[in-house]
């Protein structure tokens, strides 16, 4: 057992790490998805109790995977229909499995089985979520700009379908990825996004997705995600100040940077664009590797980013793209140009960066009231608390 100053956050950290290895461990070996989330949640509620205590295991994962078959076994033998699942778990003793389907990881066959074409894309994103990253529900519906009603039904009517249609818990042939490589990508990619402020999600995500473009070669998607991520994280260290406030990219001490996941990104970059097919991931990649190669803020190619913020918004249209797309054109045409285009869009309700960035756009102007309102409404809407201290210091820097 360790026993960290500030374990709470470490049992957060371990959450983040080990919930998609416990709940996908559960779900191969009982087959029963609500189930493994329920026995997990109840493995993590009794390490928030005792871990505080007792102390951290050496292995948190191997502890919490136990404790969660355990309460999964316990489950069980009270139901007469769950003699099955208990001979099912008895096969599968605690500790490491061999291979199935040639992979080891049941995380991985965990994202596959939910991105299953039988499934709309809309659930297969949001299933993986709760079930690989652990999100919540209303989470998840914020990520999607949906109701948690709505997203709630999604999610049992996305495990019902994996029931009836007994979808299996593996990793496709070769011959059927391309069919699941749209969802499992936008999946790494949320994924991705929603651990942004939690290097341990973050990292899983990138695992994932190396596996994932190591599995299809052949896709430059694939590759153009990975060479996403890996610009975006390469900028980590110097996205927070010492305070926990948001520093964003123009201000960053570019220093802090990780040159060499920068190099590696590019690498990617290149190789899949060298393919000839871009998509919208390999897209986003460029505009990112248009900030990673500017020595300074000032040097960064603006008319570049714009012009490839046009390309994405005609692959992937979307309000998101062209609020970014809107901010891009502040920065070649000025900061009206900027403001008309963002005063146009429409679908961003409840999204604090349209505020956000009309804030910033008003405070260029001069126009300082309407400014600070705008600073107000970002700051009510925003969840992060890093976002939520670098609104309020820009508003307190307006008055």
């Amino acid at each position: 057992m360790t026993g960290p100053p500030d374990r709470q956050a470490l049992i957060e950290g371990v959450f983040r790490a080990e919930w998609g290895q416990v709940v996908a461990t559960l779900i191969r070996v009982t087959g029963d998805w609500d189930l493994a989330e329920e026995c997990a949640q109840d493995a993590f509620a009794t390490a928030m109790e005792r871990w505080p205590r007792e102390g951290v295991p050496d292995r948190p994962g191997a502890w919490l995977t136990v404790t969660a078959r355990n309460r999964a076994t316990d489950r069980l033998r009270r139901q007469a229909a769950g003699a099955a699942k208990l001979r099912e778990l008895a096969a599968h003793p605690p500790g490491p499995q061999p291979e199935v389907d040639g992979f080891p990881d049941d995380r991985l066959r965990l994202m596959f089985t939910c991105c299953h074409p039988a499934l709309p894309f809309e659930a297969q994103v949001a299933l993986t979520l709760r079930s690989l990253a652990g999100l919540g529900t209303g989470e998840i519906a914020r990520a999607f700009l949906v109701p948690e009603s709505t997203m709630s039904q999604r999610l049992v009517r996305a495990k019902r379908r994996i029931r009836e249609a007994a979808i299996p818990f593996a990793v496709p042939p070769p011959e059927l990825l391309p069919e699941r490589l749209e969802a499992v990508l936008g999946v790494l990619y949320l994924l991705f996004n929603q651990g942004y402020s939690a290097h341990g999600l973050c990292g899983e995500a990138i695992r994932l997705a190396r596996l994932a473009a190591g599995l299809m070669p052949d896709e430059p998607e694939a590759g153009g995600l990975l060479a996403l991520m890996l610009l975006h994280d390469a900028r980590r260290a110097a996205r927070l100040d010492d305070e926990g406030v948001l520093v964003t990219l123009d201000r960053q001490d570019r220093a802090r940077w990780d040159r060499a996941q920068i190099d590696e990104g590019l690498a990617v970059l290149d190789a899949n664009l060298a393919r000839g097919r871009p998509g919208p991931y390999q897209v986003q990649a460029a505009i990112a590797a248009c900030h990673a190669t500017a020595a300074r803020a000032d040097d960064t190619d603006w008319r570049q980013i714009l012009l490839l913020y046009g390309t994405l918004a005609r692959m992937l249209p979307s309000p998101v793209v062209e609020l970014n797309r809107a901010v891009a054109l502040a920065m070649v045409a000025g900061p009206q140009a900027g403001l008309d285009r963002v005063d146009t869009l429409a679908g961003l309700d409840g999204y604090h960066l349209l505020p956000a960035t009309r804030a910033d756009l008003l405070r260029r102007l001069g126009r300082r009231t309407e400014a600070a309102e705008a600073y107000r409404r970002a700051i009510e809407l925003a969840d992060e608390q890093a976002d939520r201290r670098y609104l309020r210091k820009r508003l307190s820097e307006l008055s």
